[in-house]
Parts: C-alpha cells; sequence; structure tokens
C-alpha cells in the first residue's frame, strides 16, 4: 500500500500537476485510490473541525485550473480553497504572477451545502479578477474578510448566476492536515492545510 508520505513525495515535482507525465498522473492515482481506502473520517461533511479552515493546493487534473498558467507572461501561483463551515462559504483563490506590477488573482466565491455525508453541492455566486496591488491583497484571510465585510473590488467583481454555475464535491480522505476531493468534471484535488 501506497501511503500518505509517499503520495506526498509522488506529487512533489509535479507542480501541483502542471509538470505531471502520464506515468506519474497514472502512479499519483492509483496512490490516491489507496490512501481513500484507508480514509480515516468516515462522513467528511460532518468533520466541520477537520473541514473548516485554509487549504492549499498541492495537486490536480482539472484543466481550468491548470490552464491558468497558459496566460501570456503569467506563472500560477499558489491555490488556496478556503472553507468557512460556519458560513457555508468557500473561497477559491488563485494567485498569478507575472510581469512587476501585474500580479493579479482569479477568485470565485461559492456556498456549498451538504447532500450526503461525503457530497457537498457547490453553487457559485461570486467571480473576483483583478491585480493583487489594486485589489490590495495580500493573504487569502484578509481578502475574505473584505469579501464578508462587502466590499466591491476593482477589476472585474460580478455575480455569479448559480443556477447555472454549480457542481459537487466529494471529499473521498480528510486527516488533519490532508484532504482529498473528487469533482464533478472528473478532476481530483489534492490539498494541504496550512
Amino acid at each position: 500500500m501506497m501511503g500518505k508520505a509517499a503520495l506526498i513525495d509522488a506529487i512533489a515535482l509535479t507542480n501541483r500537476g502542471l509538470l505531471a507525465t502520464p506515468a506519474q498522473k497514472q502512479s499519483i492515482l492509483a496512490a490516491i485510490a489507496n490512501l481513500e481506502d484507508f480514509n480515516p473520517t468516515p462522513r467528511p461533511v460532518e468533520a466541520t473541525n477537520l473541514l473548516d479552515g485554509n487549504w492549499r493546493l498541492l495537486y490536480t487534473t482539472s484543466k481550468a485550473l491548470l490552464n491558468l498558467d497558459r496566460l501570456p507572461f503569467c506563472k500560477l501561483g499558489q491555490i488556496y480553497q478556503c472553507i468557512r463551515v460556519e458560513t457555508t462559504s468557500v473561497y477559491n483563490i488563485a494567485e498569478i504572477y507575472g510581469l512587476p506590477y501585474l500580479s493579479g488573482l482569479v477568485s470565485i466565491a461559492a456556498k456549498f451545502e451538504p447532500v450526503s455525508d461525503r457530497r457537498v453541492q457547490v453553487k457559485f455566486e461570486r467571480s473576483i479578477i483583478g491585480l493583487q496591488r489594486l485589489i490590495e491583497y495580500n493573504s487569502p484571510v484578509t481578502f475574505i474578510q473584505q469579501i464578508e465585510a462587502g466590499r466591491k473590488f476593482p477589476g472585474i467583481d460580478i455575480a455569479v448566476n448559480s443556477d447555472k454555475q454549480q457542481g459537487w464535491l466529494d471529499i473521498t480522505y480528510i486527516d488533519n492536515d490532508l484532504r482529498i476531493g473528487r469533482g464533478n468534471e472528473g478532476s481530483v484535488f489534492i490539498l494541504s492545510k496550512t
């Protein structure tokens, strides 16, 4: 059985999946499936103390996220998923680095609703895209506080029609510092708690 440490090692050199070869992808998916069989948390959605907090993306197969690295003159920085159980909110934040003064941010705010003991329905509500310096971005935590305080941001800050923009996520493994999820488009996500 390939354990948690082996999975972390396997994804370490892939730059969150951007550099993963087909062979690496296969062995990582096998390692994920192994770990999911030994999920220490049988009802992940109810483990609110584990779910709540700020998570950093370690690996994904999501083309939507990995394609952010293909923007001209840009490199994908850290990607965070911050879960606030109390308000059933989730914030996806991707940091984009490029030319001086052109570091950007792509963020989506959503609401989640448990639909089983491991699946949440996600409804996207707001998309914020802009330059970090104009948004005055310095960390996910302060950015989320500003969103929750109702700030309107310079750049593209739009409400999303949540009837059309929704999906689901299965939490297939969670412990104190690692979470694995599988999305409705077949994507896999591995995140570590920050």
